[in-house]
């Protein structure tokens, strides 16, 4: 008897060890959460940040890259749920997509993930060669900014959600306010005259960089607004997010070195 409880623990032992990841509980219930769109979107909304670092598990719970578990969702196969764990970890897992689900969920996670797809390969990249002149008449560019840790915020006026977060953002540069060797951009589509009739009511604490938008769109290929680049001191493209949230544990770690 001893042997087969001995035989049984180191069984137990084992497969706790195996690569497993400690909860294989999701956080929310795969099947009822795509019962209808709202309540998928206000889930995605706030619990799935494609853009941040994570864990990912395919189907069978199988570890795989970044990459590999962006490019499932865009073929519109698969929602992406949080699994249960501590609030700073992000372990996301595949789970197939009902077939009578809401046919604006499929699209809505195919497009998120088609973006930060794409965002995600940017990084480690290069940014683009740049030359602009702020608002206030300043020229910013790759040789202006050399040896700095840059901040970047794509936007324009009418974009809700890049609106929103402005006091969020703000409070980030309050917070960076000492360190000289960290700078705040935005990128925005409108004229001078619109933002600064638009910024007088509504302030944004970065240097604001107008007509923007052929670059943006062009140049950068952005899809979704807001997108938030971080720049190393080399120039290197370190983090692409679409929120706030994202973009301040981003720049926890790169300010870090």
């Amino acid at each position: 008897m001893k042997k087969l409880i001995f035989f049984i623990a180191s069984i137990l032992i084992f497969t706790s060890c195996s690569g497993q990841t400690k909860s294989e509980k999701p956080e929310v219930d795969p099947i009822q959460i795509q019962n209808n769109y709202a309540g998928w979107s206000a889930y995605q909304n706030k619990k799935i940040m494609l853009s941040r670092d994570f864990t990912a598990l395919d189907s069978v719970s199988k570890e795989i890259s970044k990459e590999s578990f962006l490019n499932e969702l865009t073929k519109g196969n698969y929602i992406p749920i949080r699994l249960q764990s501590d609030d700073s970890v992000y372990t996301y897992k595949l789970f197939k997509i009902e077939h009578n689900s809401d046919t604006s969920i499929k699209a809505a996670i195919s497009q998120e993930a088609f973006d930060a797809l794409h965002n995600f390969k940017m990084e480690g990249t290069a940014f683009p060669k740049f030359s602009f002149k702020d608002l206030n008449g300043n020229i910013v560019s790759n040789e202006t900014m050399k040896g700095k840790i840059i901040v970047i915020k794509c936007w324009y006026i009418h974009c809700a959600a890049c609106i929103k977060e402005f006091p969020h953002v703000n409070a980030l540069v309050s917070k960076y306010k000492d360190r000289k060797d960290i700078l705040f951009v935005s990128l925005a589509e409108d004229n001078p005259q619109q933002l600064k009739t638009f910024l007088a009511k509504r302030p944004l604490s970065y240097s604001v960089i107008p007509n923007m938008k052929v670059y943006m769109n062009e140049t950068l290929q952005l899809n979704a607004f807001p997108t938030h680049f971080i720049l190393d001191k080399q120039g290197t493209i370190k983090k692409v997010v679409s929120n706030y949230e994202s973009l301040e544990v981003a720049l926890a770690k790169e300010s870090r070195f």
